[in-house]
């Protein structure tokens, strides 16, 4: 009788199989609508789980009034100044593309400056990229800068006929934040034993997880919020129109290694050179040189350790893949996902290095097998 059970078994066992992955699927499918918004929660769960901790063992036996507490300061610290910010961003991107439209700011008058004071064979480099036209010229830059303001000013509109998905979105955010403080450690366990992995093999992912997480938020964000407010206070300094402009921007590009807020800062500094203001122009370049460059390379490490940070290439890749994948959320999505498709290779490796040991042949696995113990599970 047991010949004739095991085909039975295997065939329930693929019908169940089948329908965990079905279900899985169209439970997928079901919460797709609010991705963006589970993302967050999760990430800022991740984030202030230490404080959650902290404010437990300070009110014990009240999880709920611990968990409410570390919301309250999520949404004071973290969401209003990020909301405050997007309002005045768009209202100066807004007045900064008027100013390219009335004519206030003419970048053809800006080139003439500038070829005057460049070489014979600058200048012959301008004329081979087609820009000897200074009015053509001028049009072209006016179109690149005026195509991304208006982007960033019709977020406004955006932003006013999806308020209520914002709501929406941004209560999912905080109702699922709540519960992931309040039982997020239940939850981690009762994950980390319905995933079919082994028990090394899953430990090693979600510490892998949990770091990047992390690493991402400690070592990108916070360093590009330093970065950008640190740029858009020089410029404020240096009297630079639209300095929260151009703080947010460098901001965002200091997302990018290897060439970061230079993308901003050099343009500008160039662009002060040209108007006539050198002295702006030379302490512009210092300060984007040996204070905001340094910001990076001194707080990164600090903040993010260096056993746990992706190598530039594969951040800068993997970042711009996520962004031209997921939008804004894809600069965490993108080094998770990258993390974790290294740690999954690593494990695989490991794994497989055992046995790849074991087939050396004749004296080389002798000596290799004489040089160190051999691991045994």
């Amino acid at each position: 009788m047991e010949p004739q059970a095991r085909p039975g078994m295997r065939v329930e066992d693929g019908f169940f199989l089948g329908l965990v992955l079905l279900v899985t699927v169209a439970f997928a499918l079901l919460i797709e609508p609010f991705f963006v918004a589970i993302l967050w929660g999760v990430i800022a769960a991740i984030l202030f789980t230490p404080v959650y901790h902290r404010l437990l063992a300070a009110f014990p036996r009240r999880p709920n009034t611990s968990a409410a507490i570390t919301l309250v300061l999520i949404v004071a610290m973290v969401i209003v100044p990020a909301i405050l910010l997007s309002m005045a961003l768009i209202q100066e991107a807004t007045l900064f593309y008027g100013r390219i439209q009335s004519g206030e700011i003419d970048f053809a008058m800006l080139f003439s400056r500038l070829r005057d004071n460049l070489p014979d064979w600058a200048v012959g480099v301008l004329e081979r990229l087609g820009f000897a036209d200074f009015e053509a010229a001028r049009a072209r830059l006016n179109a690149g800068i005026a195509d991304i303001l208006r982007v960033l000013a019709a977020q406004a509109v955006v932003i006013g006929q999806g308020a209520f998905s914002f709501l929406i979105a941004l209560s999912v955010m905080l109702y699922l934040t709540f519960f992931l403080l309040r039982d997020g450690d239940d939850l981690s366990r009762r994950l980390m034993n319905s995933t079919p992995l082994r028990l090394a093999q899953r430990e090693a992912l979600l510490k892998q997880f949990v770091l990047v997480i992390r690493a991402t938020i400690k070592g990108s964000i916070v360093v590009a919020i330093l970065q950008g407010l640190i740029g858009g206070l020089v410029f404020w300094v240096l009297g630079v129109e639209g300095a929260l402009l151009w703080g947010v921007l460098m901001g965002f590009f200091s997302l990018l290694p290897a060439i970061g807020t230079g993308l901003v800062w050099v343009p500008v500094s160039i662009y002060l050179f040209v108007s006539g203001a050198i002295v702006k122009s030379i302490i512009l370049v210092l300060c984007g040189l040996f204070v905001i460059g340094l910001v990076d390379n001194l707080l990164r490490p600090i903040l993010v350790g260096r056993d746990t940070r992706l190598p530039d290439y594969v951040v800068l890749i993997s970042t711009l893949g996520g962004i031209e994948l997921f939008g804004f959320s894809g600069v965490v999505i993108g080094p998770v996902i990258a993390a974790l498709f290294i740690a999954t290779w690593t494990i695989v490796s490991d794994m497989r290095a055992p046995e790849q040991s074991a087939m050396v042949p004749g004296d080389a696995a002798e000596s290799s097998a004489g040089s160190r113990p051999v691991d045994t599970l």
